[in-house]
């Protein structure tokens, strides 16, 4: 599918990005995809940023994954992604996948990502919220992403047939 294209006013041709609306000239190279932790925190107010490193700091201390950004979000990984942060103007709104629905006031709704797994949303606000349950949620998300994995590359066991 091509994008529609248009003359702008100066006789060049471009297109409107679908994602972030801005105009892109003919043959000039755009990504509104790509973002860094820096640009996405940057604008948070004082408290938002110190939970963010606290919440940062939480899920280094996990051990070894992959943390990005990507268009809207930071993303915390070891194969495929546990749990990730969209910074908001007012909050941190938090996604942590795991196998269940979690219970609690910091719970603000969960839906349904996969077969295996529940995308349950808690907003955070303030430094002291990263504390237990939030915690330990993280961790159980960060443990369950390599069981999920390791059970994704056993093969299936097969059924036997009985005539």
């Amino acid at each position: 599918m091509s994008l529609p294209t248009s003359q702008g006013s100066e006789g060049m041709t471009g297109r409107q990005c679908f994602h972030c609306k801005q105009w892109i000239e003919q043959g000039e190279e755009h990504d509104c995809w790509t973002t860094t932790e820096a640009a996405l925190t940057e604008d948070l107010s004082e408290d938002l940023q110190d939970a963010w490193e606290r919440l940062r700091e939480t899920a280094v201390s996990f051990g070894d994954q992959r943390i990005y950004a990507s268009h809207h979000s930071i993303m915390f990984s070891r194969t495929s992604c546990y749990f990730f942060v969209r910074p908001k103007k007012n909050f941190l709104e938090v996604c942590i996948f795991l196998p269940r629905v979690l219970k609690g006031p910091q719970v603000r709704r969960a839906d349904e990502a996969s077969k295996s797994k529940v995308a349950n949303i808690l907003r955070i606000t303030h430094r002291d919220e990263v504390e237990p349950p939030i915690t330990g949620w993280l961790r159980e998300a960060y443990e369950f992403s390599a069981t999920k994995t390791a059970a994704a590359r056993k093969p299936a066991a097969r059924k036997s047939r009985r005539r």
